[in-house]
């Protein structure tokens, strides 16, 4: 039986469809989808991969021998729950990029949005960033396409601060708005225990957190 460990080459490096067999009809699909969210939930419940295929199996009203057939190991199911939701975060940053360009043409109103809702995004999706980033330090099919989605953040939020460069102050606008965007995502990330100690830095008041971040970011952009 050949592996479904070696991402394909037509498709991108981490996706459901790497890891498990296509489904054939509307009822497979469903399954499918019953297997991944059984496993996402028992996952998320014990902010570990511990659980077994039995408890999927039971959760997601599907047989042991169907999580096989499609998946072929529960390391396979495991990149399936953590292509979904790289996917998910991939999509809630590029709607929160749309809404930005749409509604902040200030470099002052976009700073503020900017850091609220990239914070949201990372605070709602942090339990299962942790889990993928513990798997990433032993899996190369999660730690490539993880440091890629990382690259597609970072790229996303320098062009959109970029949009703004009229408004910065000094010369090299590139270089200001790649280091904004590391200071953010660094903050945040720290606060919400996304790292290696797995702790946060400290229990800091989340809405006084975004508010000086983004006024010590909007300050840093404008000075010479």
């Amino acid at each position: 039986m050949p592996s479904k460990t070696k991402p394909r080459q037509d498709t991108p490096a981490l996706a459901v469809a790497n890891v498990s067999r296509k489904p054939q009809q509307g009822r497979s699909k469903a399954s499918l989808e019953r297997m991944l969210a059984a496993a996402g939930e028992l996952m998320l419940e014990r902010g570990s991969e511990e659980f077994t295929l039995q408890e999927v199996s039971e959760r997601g009203q599907v047989s042991i021998g169907s999580i096989y057939l499609r998946f072929e190991s529960k390391d396979n199911l495991v990149r399936g729950v953590i292509a979904e939701a790289l996917d998910a975060l991939a999509a809630e940053e590029g709607a929160l990029m749309d809404r930005l360009r749409r509604d902040c043409p200030t470099l002052a109103q976009f700073v503020p949005a900017y850091v609220d809702g990239y914070a949201e995004i990372l605070r709602r999706h942090a339990p299962l960033l942790r889990l993928t980033m513990e798997r990433a330090t032993f899996d190369p099919l999660v730690s490539a396409p993880g440091k890629e989605n990382a690259l597609r953040a970072e790229t996303l939020s320098t062009e959109a601060m970029l949009a703004h460069a009229g408004e910065f102050g000094g010369s090299d606008h590139k270089v200001k708005a790649q280091s904004a965007y590391h200071i953010i995502f660094a903050t945040l990330a720290r606060q919400l225990s996304l790292g290696s100690s797995g702790e946060a830095a400290h229990d800091y008041d989340w809405s006084l957190l975004k508010r000086e971040l983004a006024r010590m970011c909007l300050a840093y952009l404008r000075a010479d």
